[in-house]
């Protein structure tokens, strides 16, 4: 049997870098049960009385068990980590809107981000109940490799797993894709954070063959390696930096092979100096120009942004007058008497106050995105083939944005159903809630919007046309399916 160390003591004692932390914060503090039960039903008075959508997915009976159930879960003192993932994450979790979660202290991430923390060695790409390992942070060990199909984690099958790990994190209705994709992208972290640490890990995994084997791995300790590596991040120059931050945000390029144009588009944010509107412009003038017919739009990793940049890129697409949504509407028009709790809650009442009237549902709506309508444009519109690459992290605004375009005759969405939800979810005015005692941080959507021509069926996110989902292959080889199976499609058409 394995000796499980907790993740606390862990954290207390197994640094091995030295950082520049908030002089009087301590990680290990721990929170006598009365503030926390504040900090708890605080929380719960402000969702209750502010989300547009608490009750959307989770009946109120039902939605009250787990707050009560979360409430009497608080029965010794905690430290603001085992609040957050012990109390708050499973809670949130039954909200179920994508838009509703929690974070740490601001002061907890500056402690711990040039921390180098003991971990599950293994990350592992997940898709259903399928885990394959993507690296191995033991370069020595010649066993479990990438491409290794893990069926087991220390008695637990990769099912079990899975399921408990996805009842700690946020997701629009029952659209559990992207947290797929979350936990595929730092696996270690979120096994952490929810099954603690252990010294060994029993590994069930397949051969070569395909039979079925055990082995041990080792919790994996970063050493002098890591912190160099990170001390040779830390000198990237700060305009370099700016131009990798950009490139990922946004990029553009002709693929001269097939003729096609190539859009990696990972946000609808203005901010970050990504200049978006510049960036459609010059994008779509240079397909025109070069009389490109294809284009690939790729937002597996566009998690939303601002509403205002996914109708400008929709413009150069739709081919027929569109709006944002049906509904759009907060049900309050102020956050009073909550406001100190809340980031920019001044700023975020006085916008409330202007840009919202009251309905005969007694709801208050915005009602510019329920009653305006766009026109597509007429310059550098796009009328050829369109491919847009869609996957769980495709949320928000980008969801809004499939909506917009999903059945044009010239449209196909390509690849895995995405995480924002199809019907509706929350968002526009996203502020944050900071507990008073602990500082926990959770986000609070002051809207609920309803899908233009929304699909009838709640909880599910936008589905391809064209669906692709990954493959052991696919993830050994490294490659990249949908993007090659996309082109290759436009190629046997030429």
């Amino acid at each position: 049997m394995h000796k499980r160390i907790l993740l606390q003591a862990i954290i207390a004692l197994v640094f091995f870098t030295g950082c520049s932390v908030s002089k009087n914060y301590n990680p290990d503090k721990k929170f006598a049960p009365e503030k926390l039960q504040q900090d708890y039903t605080l929380l719960r008075k402000i969702l209750e009385k502010k989300h547009p959508s608490l009750y959307w997915y989770t009946p109120k009976d039902s939605m009250d068990y787990y707050f009560d159930k979360g409430y009497q879960s608080i029965n010794d003192s905690m430290t603001e980590l085992q609040f957050g993932w012990q109390v708050l994450a499973p809670v949130i979790n039954k909200i179920r809107c994508g838009h509703t979660s929690f974070s740490m202290s601001k002061n907890w991430y500056k402690y711990i981000q040039d921390k180098n923390i003991p971990s599950f060695p293994l990350f592992l790409k997940v898709f259903g109940d399928t885990m394959v390992v993507t690296y191995n942070l033991d370069r020595k060990d010649s066993v479990i490799k990438r491409g290794t199909i893990i069926t087991s984690i220390n008695g637990l099958t990769s099912h079990e797993v899975v399921q408990q790990l996805f009842n700690y994190l946020p997701l629009d209705g029952y659209s559990d894709n992207v947290n797929y994709i979350r936990i595929s992208g730092n696996f270690p972290y979120y096994h952490r954070l929810v099954f603690g640490i252990y010294k060994n890990y029993e590994i069930g995994y397949l051969d070569s063959t395909g039979k079925e084997k055990a082995a041990f791995v080792h919790m994996f300790i970063p050493g002098a390696d890591t912190a160099k590596q990170k001390e040779t991040e830390e000198k990237i120059s700060r305009r370099l930096y700016k131009k990798q931050d950009k490139e990922g945000a946004r990029a553009f390029t002709i693929d001269s092979s097939i003729h096609t144009g190539v859009m990696s588009l990972n946000t609808f944010s203005k901010g970050h100096g990504v200049h978006l509107r510049s960036f459609f412009h010059r994008s779509f003038r240079t397909m025109q120009k070069d009389t490109i017919k294809n284009f690939i739009l790729d937002l597996r990793g566009n998690g939303g942004g601002d509403i205002d940049m996914y109708v400008l890129l929709a413009k150069y697409l739709r081919k027929t007058p569109f709006k944002v949504c049906d509904t759009t509407y907060a049900v309050a028009n102020t956050l009073s008497p909550y406001t100190k709790y809340i980031n920019h809650g001044i700023f975020n009442n006085i916008g409330l106050f202007f840009l919202t009237h009251q309905g005969d549902d007694s709801n208050y709506h915005y009602g510019y995105w329920e009653r305006h309508v766009f026109v597509p444009k007429s310059k550098n519109h796009f009328n050829g083939n369109i491919y847009v690459l869609i996957n769980g992290p495709t949320f928000s605004a980008s969801t809004l944005f499939c909506n917009a375009v999903k059945g044009q005759t010239n449209v196909k969405l390509v690849g895995e159903e995405a995480g924002g939800g199809w019907y509706g979810n929350n968002g526009i005015m996203i502020p944050e809630i900071k507990l008073p005692n602990t500082k926990v941080r959770v986000t609070l959507p002051v809207f609920r919007i309803v899908q233009f021509n929304h699909i009838e069926q709640k909880g599910i996110g936008v589905e391809p046309d064209i669906y692709i989902p990954p493959t052991v292959d696919g993830v050994r080889r490294g490659i990249d399916r949908k993007m090659l199976i996309v082109k290759g499609m436009i190629k046997a058409k030429q």
